[in-house]
Parts: structure tokens; C-alpha cells; sequence
């Protein structure tokens, strides 16, 4: 295996390192140090090489995604859903309406303002109540899309806001978010539209 090849192994197990290399905060000559300490690679020089182009071109990769993310998004439509109470419980609860997903030891409802069921049902484990759907509906090119989601979360997360749930599921994208930070989500996609 080359040198390259081994430095894109050993930073593969590494995201936070990957990370750091897409955002050009990383001193080369430190890190090949300390991949020669943890590998059995002992061409300083080459490593340093390898790190730089494998730097260059997680840069391209993102960059690649970045466009292809926003030119999907800009083909799509947002709209903001209020009145949303998510509901995550440990068995099934009599609920008319909404939606249910079950997941290995849990249901998590979703349902709107207004649908009736027992709020001190001790199947109950979190409830979100009063939030707000940020839903965008896309272009079927958005199932082959990696990163589409991660896209979305990391530009809202950059301006503090918090999603308590997604569903990504078709052309439909569901963030769900505190009712203060829904208008806020809001002008922010469409700006980038």
C-alpha cells in the first residue's frame, strides 16, 4: 500500500481529523508526526504530501456537495407547519390521526394541535409540544443526494438552532424545531434558495 493510501486509512476512523482538514485548521507537520508515531510509516516528508492532497481534495469533494446540496434545495419548496406536538412513548397509545413510526423499543407520534390523547398515559417517556415542522419537499434527486440532511443541519446548527427531530423519507424533508427557532429556520433555507 502507498504511503497516501495508508494516510487516507488511518484518517478514515478519523472524522474529527477529516473534519478538521476540510476546514484548513490542521498543521500538517504535527499531524504526519503523529501519523508516523501511530503507524508504521516513517517517511515524514511523504505523509506531509499525502496529507495536503488528501486535504485538497476533501476540499474539492465538499465543495461538490455543498453546490449539488444548494442546487437542490433551490428547486425546492419550504413551508412551516405550527402546532406540532411530538410524542415518544415505550408502547402504543390510542391516537386518532397524525403519524407513528416504531422504532426497536419505542413509537415516536407526530401529531397536530388539537388531536386528542392521554397526556398522562404512563407509556409516555418525552413529549415536544408546540413545535413547529419545517417540511421541504424536493425533487426526487434528492434520495441519490448524500449529505443533503447533513447539509441542512450543519447550516442551521452554525446559527444555533437546535433540530429536535428529522424524517427524511422520499422527497420530503422534516425538521423539527423549537416554535422560536421555526421562523428563523424558515428565512434562513429560503435565503439560500
Amino acid at each position: 500500500m502507498s504511503v497516501s493510501d495508508e494516510v487516507r486509512v488511518y484518517l478514515k476512523n478519523k472524522p474529527y481529523m477529516i473534519e478538521a482538514l476540510k476546514n484548513g485548521i490542521v498543521n500538517y507537520s504535527s499531524l504526519a508526526r503523529i501519523i508516523q508515531h501511530d503507524t508504521r510509516l516513517r517517511q515524514y516528508h511523504a505523509i506531509k504530501a499525502a496529507l495536503r492532497r488528501y486535504s485538497l481534495g476533501l476540499l474539492e469533494e465538499e465543495l461538490g456537495m455543498e453546490r449539488h446540496a444548494l442546487s437542490i434545495l433551490k428547486r425546492s419548496t419550504v413551508a412551516i407547519q405550527s402546532g406540532i406536538t411530538i410524542i415518544i412513548a415505550d408502547g402504543e397509545l390510542n391516537i386518532e390521526g397524525g403519524s407513528r413510526i416504531k422504532l426497536n423499543d419505542y413509537f415516536i407520534y407526530l401529531v397536530e394541535k388539537g388531536t386528542a390523547f392521554r397526556k398522562n398515559s404512563k407509556s409516555i417517556i418525552k413529549m415536544h409540544e408546540n413545535v413547529s415542522a419545517i417540511v421541504i419537499h424536493s425533487e426526487q434527486k434528492l434520495e441519490a443526494m448524500p449529505g443533503f440532511v447533513a447539509f441542512i443541519a450543519s447550516v442551521l446548527a452554525e446559527q444555533g438552532i437546535n433540530i429536535l427531530e428529522f424524517v427524511s423519507c422520499y422527497t420530503e424533508t422534516l425538521l423539527i424545531v423549537s416554535s422560536g427557532d421555526a421562523i428563523k429556520s424558515y428565512e434562513l433555507l429560503m435565503s439560500m434558495m
